[in-house]
């Protein structure tokens, strides 16, 4: 008479489909975690690395403008604000420098309504002022400053942005032209105090990411020798930094004088 369940076969329990074989998902499963923990690890150094770039670049910015400005060969304000056009007019009058460079204008804007907003400056603006329209973005400014320092020869520069734009400024100024003295001439506004750097959500949304600008700014310096030849500057710009149109044929004076000369040759 056999005894029920005598046997091995009936005693031995099926393998578990979840259990382990060999080992092998055990380890799986481990490798993940490190490779989870190395990404964590990587994401928290590099969160901690910008946090502390975060403050050094918050201790660049001036927060109040300087009274010592000295005299240098020119003057370029980047603009951005009236208030900086303002500001750059006044050290022309000054004589903080021979001419001035008003880089990236917008293209409807020309001499007679900056006569209106500095209406004491009108002569200024007639005889030491020059527009850049082509300029679209930093890089740009930086690129058409250059060509206008070369063509008059200057060799230093007084340079008027805001306070908090100033340091990417420089870094792009300082890129284009490594031959030039660069005075910063920072621009203090009531609208953004940079004082709140920390604690202000009003003022970390415009210095984080033009803290995160600087720092392509400065990336890009280390791979690029030519801010005008720079593939880099399209691909985070979206587009060229300079207009590939003719400097001469942009502003309203360019555009009267297109259209006069369409009437001439319709009258002709």
């Amino acid at each position: 008479m056999a005894m029920i369940g005598s046997t091995n076969d009936h005693l031995t329990m099926a393998p578990s489909a979840s259990a382990p074989r060999d080992g092998k998902p055990a380890r799986s499963i481990s490798l993940r975690r490190i490779l989870g923990l190395a990404a964590a690890t990587v994401v928290g150094i590099g969160v901690l690395l910008f946090g502390i770039g975060y403050v050094r670049f918050a201790a660049m910015i001036d927060g109040r403008e300087r009274t010592d400005t000295p005299r240098t060969d020119a003057i370029v304000v980047v603009t951005g604000g009236a208030q900086r056009v303002g500001d750059a007019i006044g050290l022309l009058g000054a004589e903080r420098g021979q001419r001035l460079l008003i880089s990236g204008v917008n293209e409807r804007t020309g001499r007679e309504e900056l006569a209106k907003l500095n209406p004491a400056s009108r002569d200024l603006l007639s005889c030491c002022v020059d527009l850049d329209y082509r300029a679209r973005n930093t890089i740009g400014n930086a690129i058409e400053t250059r060509r206008w320092v070369r063509r008059h020869g200057f060799r230093s520069l007084l340079v008027v942005t805001s306070n908090y734009h100033m340091p990417r400024t420089l870094a792009e100024f300082g890129h284009a032209m490594p031959g030039v003295q660069l005075v910063a001439h920072p621009v203090v506004t009531d609208h953004i105090d940079t004082a709140g750097w920390w604690n202000r959500w009003s003022v970390v949304k415009v210095l984080a990411p033009e803290y995160a600008k600087y720092l392509a700014a400065r990336l890009r310096s280390f791979v690029e020798s030519d801010p005008e030849n720079s593939r880099l500057s399209v691909i985070i710009g979206g587009r060229k930094p300079v207009s590939p149109k003719p400097a001469d044929t942009l502003g309203p004076a360019a555009e009267k004088r297109t259209r006069l000369l369409g009437q001439h040759r319709h009258e002709g």
